[in-house]
């Protein structure tokens, strides 16, 4: 076992690194000799502990030997209960102003609780050095009408000679966006906790009508980040956002454990979490199911990309789970500030349109640079496709025009993107259908490296023909292998392909 963090009331703990969202077999814990039941997870948080308190956790597995981890909690100031400040909790009553009271309050190093109910409210916004805690029961209720929801203004210009304000944040754009759920601003040291629930309720709204439209501003989201460090968010569940569900921005050192995200199928751009332009990202133990990607990595449009140079990196996903959803793990397509040092290990996917996905298309520009990316022991099941690289994607109003879709040469210049080494090993996938990799580059700048090591890929014996990536020209297939065309070096070793029809390598000519 192994601590991965612990707060005053909360702690994480790795219980077997060699699962993936779920250990291979389950194990019975004992927090300080009470018994806590079986697990099945191989990430577990634990909430309800006192400040200042030695714990042991002991975990006992399958007749093996017993694990014992000691841990200490940490001090905290102060506790203040939100209804202690008006707030009623009963799903009818408005409680935002109470709520944002007892954040605002706070002191340093305080936590603000919500004990079981339902809050109805309006965006809040958070403050440093404080945790606020949603306990088991707690949700927090979002109201639906639109006049209720601040609007955070895309770019306010300096009056001087200072820099750009950038508050709102639409699909890679700064943009006058509406507060989310939770909303930080140039915050820090901030914990967000417990098993309570994030409510968007964007079904009972206007929110997934004409999705792409604006209503005075664009969609907000459940948990909105801008300039924060250092945040943790922990065994929160988030369900049915405006638009995507978790999204930070130009932040660093931010840790997300034990999460649910979820929202229908059917529901427009509800991806799970967008970490856009940040430095610094974990992701563990959390469990997706959503209407767009479950994690899409970005790193904004090329204004923004190319303005503010800053790439997402450094970043880690592990024994988490994506179930549903269009894309398991996604880089792109908003990534024109670039996007490198990446690894995804040891993660389940189940009934993904695409398992692994790298997306990116001319215009995003010059740094706009996908690198040193590696996805590791993935768990596929009923995956369409496993895994595809395409700089073809055909996103924004040009995506379909000659200029992104030409198979020709086209100059190499400030628009033009790149995709480095991409690294998929030992990656374990049942049910496929379309083929086992899409690579399409870009003639003028082809793909430079893809490995595919150590993997096996099974698929459905009588799958219809699916179109594996989305550029125009790509011809529907299934049980097809590896298709590629605009690439370098393409490595392929130790791998298995059943029921697959042809060669299992197929490299397309211009």
């Amino acid at each position: 076992m192994k601590l991965l963090y612990v707060s005053a009331r909360s702690a994480t703990v790795l219980l077997n690194p060699k699962g993936d969202y779920t250990m291979p077999s389950p194990a019975r814990l004992t927090l300080n000799g009470i018994d806590l039941g079986e697990e099945s997870r191989s990430v577990v948080s634990l909430f309800d502990l006192y400040p200042e308190t030695e714990y042991s956790l002991v975990k006992r597995q399958d007749g093996e030997e017993e694990e014992i981890l000691s841990f200490r909690t940490e001090q905290e100031s102060v506790t203040l209960d939100v209804r202690r400040f008006g707030a009623q909790g009963n799903g009818k009553t408005d409680d935002t102003p109470c709520l944002q009271a007892a954040i605002m309050c706070c002191p340093e190093g305080g936590r603000v609780l919500l004990p079981a109910g339902t809050y109805m409210s309006g965006p809040l916004f958070l403050k440093s050095h404080i945790t606020l805690e949603f306990q088991k029961g707690a949700t927090l209720s979002l109201v639906t009408d639109q006049n209720r929801y601040p609007i955070l203004p895309g770019v306010t210009y300096p009056t001087g000679e200072g820099e750009d304000l950038l508050l709102g944040s639409w699909e890679g754009n700064p943009l006058d966006s509406f507060a989310s759920a939770l909303t930080g601003i140039g915050v820090e040291d901030v914990r967000i906790i417990g098993e309570g629930i994030i409510d968007g309720r964007a079904q009972d709204g206007i929110w997934w009508v004409n999705p792409k439209g604006k209503y005075r501003a664009y969609r907000g989201h459940l948990l909105f980040l801008k300039d924060c460090k250092n945040i943790t968010v922990q065994g929160l569940t988030f369900r049915n956002s405006p638009s995507w569900n978790i999204h930070p921005l130009f932040s660093e050192d931010l840790s997300f454990l034990n999460i649910t995200v979820e929202a229908p199928s059917y529901s427009p751009n509800t991806d799970g979490f967008d970490p856009q332009s940040c430095n610094g990202v974990k992701m563990y133990g959390a469990l997706f199911s959503v209407g767009d990607d479950c994690i899409a990595i970005k790193a904004g449009k090329i204004w923004q990309g190319q303005k503010y140079r800053t790439p997402t990196q450094n970043v880690e996903i592990a024994w988490c789970a994506m179930l549903d959803g269009h894309g398991g793990v996604t880089i792109g397509s908003e990534n024109a500030g670039g996007v490198h040092h990446v690894r995804v290990h040891h993660c389940w996917m189940r009934g993904n349109d695409r398992g692994l996905r790298i997306k990116t298309r001319r215009g995003r520009g010059l740094i706009a640079v996908v690198d040193d990316v590696r996805f590791e022991d993935v768990r596929m099941e009923n995956v369409k496709m496993p895994l595809v690289v395409n700089c073809m994607y055909f996103c924004d109003p040009d995506g379909h025009s000659p200029y992104v879709q030409s198979r020709q040469p086209q100059p190499l210049d400030e628009t033009t993107p790149t995709v480095g080494a991409i690294v998929f090993e030992r990656v374990r996938a049942t049910g496929c259908r379309a083929c086992v990799g899409y690579i399409l580059g870009l003639p003028e700048r082809p793909v430079q490296s893809v490995t595919v090591r150590d993997s096996t890929f099974d698929f459905v014996e009588d799958a219809v023909p699916l179109i594996p990536a989305m550029a125009d020209g790509v011809p529907a297939v299934h049980n097809q292998g590896i298709i590629a065309q605009f690439i370098d070096e393409l490595i392929v070793e130790d791998v298995d392909m059943d029921h697959i029809n042809g060669e299992m390598v197929q490299k397309l000519q211009p």
